[in-house]
């Protein structure tokens, strides 16, 4: 994809990339490519639809949040880097953190971080639970897709979000029911539903939801549990 045709489709996010950021996406691009003929990454690999299925649905985020104005964010379950690294090329002045459990993909998104030269980027690998429970409140944003339903992901998430801050979750489909499915988990957790937003990625139209949560008390020591606990009982 043209860097003229991706910026006109950003510009729908209030997103403009330089020649450096798109070289930087091309770069990412052909890194994914060559890792995904060994570990398995993404099942979408034609280039078109990387840039609007996996880059621009990344960047979709800045509709709910101006990332502009985002000092600390970290991505759970980011995988192969959806959305944290596309964030971080496109806003270089966040510190982001990644954070994964799968070994394989942990060597990935070094290579990635090396690769593009990408500073203020910490890489962790952890499951989600576990990090959270010795890394509280520490974060502005807290950002997830695709990674669990919405009451699991709450939990997962929720202690690394500082007093104020917010999580979003990156939805594809069934928003709606999730979030009745999670009012449990917003109550106990001390959550509220700053916004939501339902958008159309470009040129395929499929659909997307964000979902902005605002943390308004510190979270219970007790949270996040186990997570045998979590997907046995979800709040």
């Amino acid at each position: 994809m043209e860097k003229n045709i991706f910026n006109e489709y950003l510009s729908d996010i209030n997103i403009e990339i330089t020649d450096k950021q798109y070289e930087q996406l091309m770069t990412y691009y052909n890194l994914l490519i060559n890792w995904n003929s060994k570990i398995n990454l993404t099942s979408i690999t034609e280039k078109e639809s990387v840039f609007i299925k996996h880059f621009y649905d990344s960047l979709s985020i800045n509709k709910i949040i101006d990332l502009n104005k985002v000092e600390t964010l970290c991505d759970i379950g980011t995988g192969a880097g959806f959305p944290g690294i596309v964030i971080k090329i496109v806003f270089p002045n966040i510190h982001i953190t990644l954070v994964d459990s799968l070994t394989k993909r942990i060597k990935f998104l070094e290579d990635v971080k090396e690769q593009l030269n990408l500073e203020n980027l910490d890489i962790i690998n952890s499951r989600a639970e576990v990090y959270a429970k010795d890394t509280r409140e520490k974060y502005d944003v807290v950002t997830s897709r695709a990674v669990a339903k919405l009451n699991v992901l709450l939990e997962l998430s929720f202690a690394l979000v500082k007093e104020n801050g917010y999580f979003i979750a990156m939805k594809s489909t069934n928003a709606e029911e999730e979030i009745k499915n999670s009012l449990n988990a917003i109550k106990k957790l001390d959550a509220k539903i700053d916004s939501t937003k339902n958008i159309l990625l470009p040129k395929i139209n499929e659909p997307r939801t964000l979902i902005k949560f605002i943390k308004l008390k510190k979270t219970p020591k007790h949270y996040p549990r186990e997570f045998k606990q979590i997907s046995k009982n979800p709040l």
